[in-house]
């Protein structure tokens, strides 16, 4: 297969056009390309000026023309077997009519990126030119970097929004939404919303925050939103249930961790009565309040779970939740049901005893030693009683009562909804959460956005979009994957290497003719809910 190639010398500026013939190198199973310099591109005229190999015009009558070069053959071969399956997913999820609604003028050049993004593993997309040259794909011709760049920029917020609300329409589901944050990181510091602040992979470069929400159900994302780096977890879902306007809206129900929970996000969604379940911190004078009513009987033997191997008892409490009247010029207050389930871990409980005397002892030799920190004061006076004998120095006794209480809540854990359910089917959903959990892996390793290198906002919002349509289909295919039990034979992107094998051929008046597709190749397809390609 042979084609032309573009490529410009980002020294130089100059465009130079190459003969690059595909072939398949058996030693190494994988294809590959080799080029041969035609000439330059003239700027003013955009045609192929011959060169002689090292980028010098040829003297006229020594090589011919470009025009009395040979043709390239009619006939194209091509791969086409994992595009083919990302063309199905498209249609189906109805990411393609979507983007074409929304973006009419480029969306072939968008779904390309997108599919390169999938294919060519943590690429950049310098390299999108050679694999288009092998590949058949929605756009069908090569996308300069300069060109991408143009992509991104085009891809404006009214039309991101457009995209969410057409595909919202299609994943309104009555299952739970997972809502979760991540970090990108960012070698950029001139971005809007790229700022330094805490990061659990302990980056040092100013980051990044991309809030993601989930079907519960389907395991397909459904929107995100870009959220300056320096904002906690327990503010973003403010910013973010301010975008979720679209169509039966009532019905979106969120589950977050505890990094979501906070007495404002508790608050605004009673008062959007939107449905809930989200991990809360046993630490809360709420929750602890609320335990200590039914502490005794947790522990209950009808209360234990032998599939999780732990206690879990359900309360049926109220919660006040407050709103704002600016027209009335008061502050409305009301009581709403709520449910909290209860779990009790012994050896979680157990582990945590156990380093809690360990802290405890090494404090109290710190003091005995006379080595006293100042920062630790008040832990000496909250666990101590200091006596000072006469003849026998300063004696140190610990308060029992005060760490009777310290370990009190240890093992506890709680959900917290407004939803009716009992405890272990709370916890059951709760554990399903690692959906955004993996999607962020995605996100970051395989579509390589861990440290974003764009430097203006356009650009960075293009790709992020272009990043996210991406994600959907990988989402899709893990989750058929999980479904048919395909991930103990295959990886990810081993499953796509082993369709993007199969060849079509493209021969001008003649339908497309699709290679051989093994027997295992198509019982790929069907586990992933696509028919197999057939010659048109």
């Amino acid at each position: 297969m042979a084609a032309i190639v573009y490529q410009t010398d980002k020294r130089s500026g100059i465009t130079y056009a190459y003969r690059s013939v595909s072939y398949w190198d058996k030693e190494k199973k994988q294809s590959r390309a080799k080029r041969t310099l035609i000439g330059r591109v003239d700027s003013v005229t955009g045609k192929i000026v011959p060169t002689d190999g090292r980028n010098r015009k040829k003297r006229e009558g020594v090589v011919p023309e470009i025009h009395d070069l040979p043709a390239p053959p009619q006939a194209h071969r091509s791969f086409c077997g994992a595009t083919y399956l990302l063309d199905s997913i498209g249609e189906k999820l109805g990411i393609t009519h979507d983007l074409q609604e929304c973006f009419p003028e480029t969306y072939r050049q968008i779904l390309s990126i997108v599919y390169y993004l999938i294919l060519e593993d943590s690429s950049l997309l310098d390299r999108f030119e050679k694999w288009a040259s092998l590949h058949k794909h929605p756009y069908g011709k090569p996308i300069p970097p300069q060109h991408s760049s143009e992509v991104f920029a085009g891809i404006t917020e009214k039309d991101r929004h457009r995209f969410f609300a057409l595909q919202g329409e299609r994943r309104l589901e009555e299952g739970f939404w997972v809502y979760g944050t991540t970090i990108l990181s960012s070698y950029s510091e001139t971005l809007h919303q790229v700022q330094h602040g805490r990061n659990k992979e302990h980056d040092h470069l100013p980051q990044l925050k991309l809030a993601l929400v989930f079907g519960e159900e389907s395991s397909l994302p459904f929107y995100y939103q870009k959220i300056a780096g320096n904002i906690v977890d327990s503010r973003t879902i403010r910013h973010s249930l301010s975008d979720l306007k679209l169509p039966e809206h009532a019905k979106i129900k969120l589950v977050m961790d505890s990094g979501c929970y906070s007495e404002d996000n508790i608050n605004r969604l009673l008062q959007d009565r939107m449905k809930f379940l989200v991990s809360a911190r046993i630490s809360s004078a709420f929750v602890r309040t609320e335990l200590d009513r039914i502490y005794d009987t947790v522990r209950n033997f009808e209360n234990y779970s032998e599939d999780y191997e732990l206690y879990c008892k359900t309360l049926r409490t109220t919660r006040e939740y407050t709103q704002k009247r600016p027209h009335k010029g008061d502050t409305l207050k009301e009581r709403r049901r709520i449910y909290i389930h209860y779990y009790y871990n012994i050896d979680r409980a157990a582990d945590d005893e156990k380093a809690f005397d360990r802290w405890l002892f090494a404090l109290k030799r710190e003091f005995e030693a006379g080595e006293r920190v100042l920062g630790h004061e008040e832990l000496y006076q909250k666990y101590f009683t200091i006596r000072a004998t006469p003849g026998h120095g300063t004696r140190v006794s610990v308060k029992e009562e005060a760490i009777r209480e310290a370990k009190r809540y240890y093992g506890f854990s709680a959900l917290i909804t407004n939803e009716p359910m009992d405890a272990v089917t709370a916890l059951e959903l709760y554990r399903n959460r690692d959906i955004a959990e993996k999607a962020f892996n995605n996100l970051k390793e395989r579509l390589n956005m861990r440290r974003t290198l764009v430097s203006s906002e356009q650009n960075l919002d293009g790709k992020l979009f272009v990043q996210f349509v991406a994600l959907i289909y990988l989402s899709y295919i893990k989750k058929q994957m999980q479904v048919k039990g395909l991930f103990k034979d295959y990886t990810l992107p081993g499953l796509l290497d082993s369709l993007d094998l199969i060849e079509c051929l493209e021969q001008p008046g003649k339908a497309l003719r699709i290679g051989e597709i093994q027997d295992a190749q198509a019982e790929l397809y069907h586990d992933l809910g696509v028919d197999p390609p057939a010659s048109l």
